[in-house]
C-alpha cells in the first residue's frame, strides 16, 4: 500500500508572496514612470525650445543606462543579495524622476512667445493699430553671439541635461529589476506556479501605462507655472502649440509611487526554501543549480558540500560566457530583430502624440488620453491572447516564430493603411497655401509678405496665430493686417483685419480670434477611423509581443523663437512630409525586421529537419550515450548534469 507524499502547506502571508507583491508594485510603479515620461515628451520639447532630434536623444537615454549596467547586473546580481539590489534599483529610478522635474525650479516662469500683450487693453477697447504696433517688434535680425550667449545663461536652456540624466538613471536602477526578480520567483516557487507569477506581475504592469498616459494627459492641460501666475493673463490654451503643461508636476508623483513600490524589498531574505519542496528535493534542486555557476571545486574532497563561488571566479568566468552566448548564430539574430523593432515601437510611442497633433489637429493632452485609454488595453488583451494561444495549441520554439511573424506582418499592414487616412494640411496663408487661396507649401519666410498686410512691418518670427471668420488661420494678427482689437487675455478678438477682406474667402465680418482654426469636420472622422486602425494594430502587434522605432523630425514649415532669438521648437509642420517620414521610417525598420525574422525562421527549420533525421536514424547500438531508442522522444534530448558539458546549448 504506498503512502502519497503531502506537499506542505504554504502560509497566506509567506515571504515569497510578499516578494510577489512587491514586484507587482514595482512593475506598474515603472512602467507608469516610463510611460508618463513618454506622455511628456511634446512638453518637454516646448518647455527646453529643442528640436526633436534631441528629443529623441533625450528619450533615447534610459537605454543607454540599462546597457551599460545589464550585463553586469544580469550576470553578478544572481550571486548577490537580489532583493536589496532591486531595493537599490528603485532607490536610483525614483532619484532620476526627482532630477528629472528639478529643471522646473530653477528655471524662470515661462515666456511663450506672442505679440498680444504689447497691443492689449484691459478696459476692453484698443485705439492702437495692432499691425502698427507689431511694426515696432520687428526685431529680425541676428543676435550676436555674446548677447545670445549671455541671454541663453539667464534662460537656463542648458538645463535639459538634467532630463537626460535622469531618464539614463532611470535605465540603470530598472536594470536589476525583471532578471533578478523573475530569477528570484523562479528559484524559490514550484514550477508549476512559476509561469502563473509571472503572468500576474505582467498584467499587473500592463496598468501602469494606462495610469501613466492618463497623468500625462492631465498634466498636460494644467499650465506649466500653475500656482505661480495668474491664469487669466495667460492667452493660450492647451490646444495650442505653444502651450507647455506641468511636466514637471508628474515626475514628481511617479518619483514617489517607485519610491514606495522599492521599501520591501529591503526587508526580504536572500534567499528562500522552496515551495513544498523536501529536503531530498532541495540537496538534487542545489546540486543542478551548481551545473550553471563555475565551479572551480570538482576535486574538492567534500563533494557534498561545495565551496561557494566567489566574486573573483564570475569575474573570471564573465568574458568567456559571454563570447559563447555571442556565438550562438540564432541568438544573435533574434537580438538584432528585437532590436530593430523594439527601436520602431519606442519611436512610434514617443511621437505618436505630436503625430496626432500635427496631422489630425488633436490637442497634446487629448493624443496621449486617447492612446491610453484605448490603444493600451487592445496591448493587454493582445499579450493575453498571444498566451492563450501558446498554451491552446501547446508550440513549440519554431510554431512561437510562425505567430510572431504572422501578426507582425498584420499589425505592419494596419500600419500601411495609416498611410492613407490622411488629412489636409492646416490652412495657413503664406505657408501651407498662398493670401489668393491657391494650395501651396512654403518654407521660406517671406511668403508671409502679401499687399494686404505689407504696410504693417511685421516680425517674420514670432507665431501667434488667430482664426479668421474666414476659416483660415493667420501666423499673427499683424500678418492677418488685423487694425483694432477687443478685450484681453484669451478673450482678445481682431477687428478689420484686411487679409481676411481680400481673401478667396470674403467675409463682411472682416474679425478673428485668437488661436488656430480647427480642422474640417472630414478630419474628425479620419481621426476616429485612424484611432480604430491603430488599435486593432495594437492588438496584433502584441499578440507577437513585437514593436520599436525612433525618429528625427525635419519637416517643419514654421519654427517658434526662443525667448533670446535663437530657433526653438516647431509650431507646425508639413503634415504631408511629417506623415512620409514618420511612417516611412516605421516602414523601413519593419521590413528590415521580417527579413531578418525569415532568416531565423530557415534557421530554425533548418535546425528542426536535422534533429528529426538525427532521431529517426538513431539506434539503441548507435547511441554513445546509452540511452535506447525507444526513449527518442523529446525527453531523450534531455542531457543530464555534468554530461555533455562541452556540447554548444542552442535555443
Amino acid at each position: 500500500m504506498s503512502v502519497e507524499k503531502k506537499t506542505p502547506q504554504e502560509p497566506c502571508c509567506s515571504k515569497l508572496k510578499m516578494f510577489l507583491a512587491a514586484m507587482c508594485f514595482v512593475y506598474f510603479a515603472k512602467a507608469f514612470q516610463g510611460s508618463y515620461m513618454k506622455s511628456s515628451i511634446t512638453q518637454i520639447e516646448r518647455r527646453f525650445d529643442i528640436p526633436s532630434s534631441l528629443i529623441g536623444l533625450i528619450d533615447g537615454s534610459f537605454e543607454v543606462g540599462n546597457l551599460l549596467v545589464i550585463a553586469f547586473v544580469s550576470y553578478f546580481g544572481a550571486k548577490l543579495h537580489r532583493p536589496r539590489l532591486i531595493g537599490a534599483g528603485c532607490l536610483i529610478m525614483a532619484m532620476g524622476s526627482f532630477i528629472t522635474a528639478a529643471p522646473h525650479f530653477f528655471q524662470g516662469l515661462y515666456k511663450y512667445e506672442t505679440t498680444v500683450s504689447h497691443f492689449s487693453a484691459s478696459n476692453g477697447t484698443e485705439s492702437i493699430l495692432p499691425c502698427l504696433t507689431n511694426g515696432s517688434l520687428a526685431q529680425d535680425e541676428i543676435p550676436t553671439v555674446e548677447i545670445q550667449a549671455e541671454c541663453e545663461k539667464a534662460a537656463s536652456s542648458s538645463l535639459w541635461l538634467y532630463v537626460f540624466l535622469g531618464n539614463m538613471l532611470r535605465g540603470v536602477g530598472e536594470t536589476p529589476v525583471m532578471p533578478l526578480g523573475l530569477s528570484y520567483l523562479d528559484d524559490f516557487s514550484r514550477e508549476e506556479n512559476t509561469a502563473l507569477y509571472m503572468a500576474l506581475i505582467q498584467t499587473v504592469g500592463i496598468m501602469g501605462p494606462m495610469f501613466g498616459f492618463m497623468l500625462g494627459s492631465f498634466c498636460a492641460k494644467l499650465y506649466v507655472d500653475i500656482g505661480a501666475v495668474d491664469l487669466d493673463t495667460i492667452s493660450i490654451n492647451h490646444k495650442d502649440s505653444r502651450w507647455v503643461g506641468a511636466w514637471w508636476l508628474g515626475f514628481l508623483l511617479t518619483g514617489g509611487v517607485m519610491l514606495l513600490a522599492g521599501i520591501p524589498f529591503w526587508f526580504l531574505p536572500k534567499s528562500l526554501p522552496k515551495q513544498g519542496e523536501t529536503e531530498s528535493e532541495k540537496k538534487l534542486n542545489e546540486g543542478e543549480q551548481d551545473c550553471f555557476i563555475p565551479d572551480n571545486n570538482k576535486h574538492s574532497n567534500a563533494p557534498d558540500k561545495p565551496a561557494p563561488v566567489t566574486m573573483a571566479a564570475l569575474a573570471k568566468d564573465f568574458l568567456p560566457s559571454l563570447k559563447k552566448l555571442f556565438s550562438n548564430q540564432i541568438y544573435l539574430l533574434l537580438v538584432c530583430t528585437a532590436f530593430v523593432q523594439v527601436n520602431g515601437f519606442i519611436g512610434m510611442i514617443t511621437f505618436k502624440p505630436k503625430f496626432m497633433e500635427q496631422i489630425y489637429g488633436q490637442s497634446a493632452s487629448k493624443a496621449i488620453f486617447f492612446i491610453g485609454i484605448m490603444n493600451l488595453p487592445a496591448v493587454a488583451l493582445g499579450i493575453v491572447t498571444g498566451g492563450f494561444i501558446m498554451k491552446k495549441f501547446k508550440l513549440n520554439v519554431l510554431g512561437a516564430t510562425k505567430i510572431c511573424i504572422g501578426t507582425s506582418l498584420l499589425a505592419f499592414f494596419t500600419m500601411l493603411i495609416q498611410y492613407f487616412l490622411q488629412c489636409d494640411n492646416t490652412q495657413v496663408p503664406g505657408l501651407t497655401l498662398s493670401y489668393q487661396g491657391v494650395p501651396q507649401v512654403s518654407y521660406q519666410q517671406n511668403t508671409l509678405i502679401s499687399p494686404c498686410n505689407m504696410g504693417c512691418s511685421c516680425s517674420l518670427k514670432h507665431w501667434d496665430p488667430i482664426c479668421a471668420s474666414n476659416g483660415l488661420t493667420y501666423a499673427s494678427p499683424c500678418l492677418a493686417g488685423c487694425q483694432s482689437s477687443t478685450g484681453d487675455g484669451k478673450n482678445m478678438v481682431f477687428h478689420n483685419c484686411t487679409c481676411v477682406g481680400d481673401s478667396p474667402f470674403p467675409y463682411a465680418n472682416m474679425s478673428a480670434v485668437l488661436g488656430q482654426c480647427p480642422r474640417k469636420s472630414d478630419c474628425d472622422y479620419m481621426f476616429k477611423v485612424y484611432m480604430a486602425v491603430t488599435v486593432i494594430g495594437a492588438f496584433l502587434s502584441a499578440c507577437g509581443a513585437t514593436p520599436g522605432y525612433i525618429i528625427l523630425l525635419r519637416t517643419c514649415l514654421k519654427w517658434g523663437t526662443k525667448q533670446c532669438g535663437g530657433r526653438g521648437a516647431c509650431r507646425i509642420y508639413d503634415s504631408g512630409a511629417f506623415r512620409n517620414a514618420f511612417l516611412g521610417l516605421i516602414y523601413g525598420l519593419y521590413s528590415l525586421s521580417y527579413i531578418l525574422w525569415g532568416v531565423v525562421y530557415i534557421r530554425l527549420s533548418h535546425r528542426e529537419k536535422k534533429l528529426a533525421l538525427k532521431n529517426q536514424l538513431k539506434t539503441p547500438e548507435q547511441d554513445g550515450n546509452g540511452v535506447s531508442a525507444g526513449n527518442g522522444n523529446a525527453s531523450s534530448a534531455i542531457v543530464k548534469c555534468g554530461e555533455n558539458a562541452d556540447q554548444e546549448t542552442t535555443i
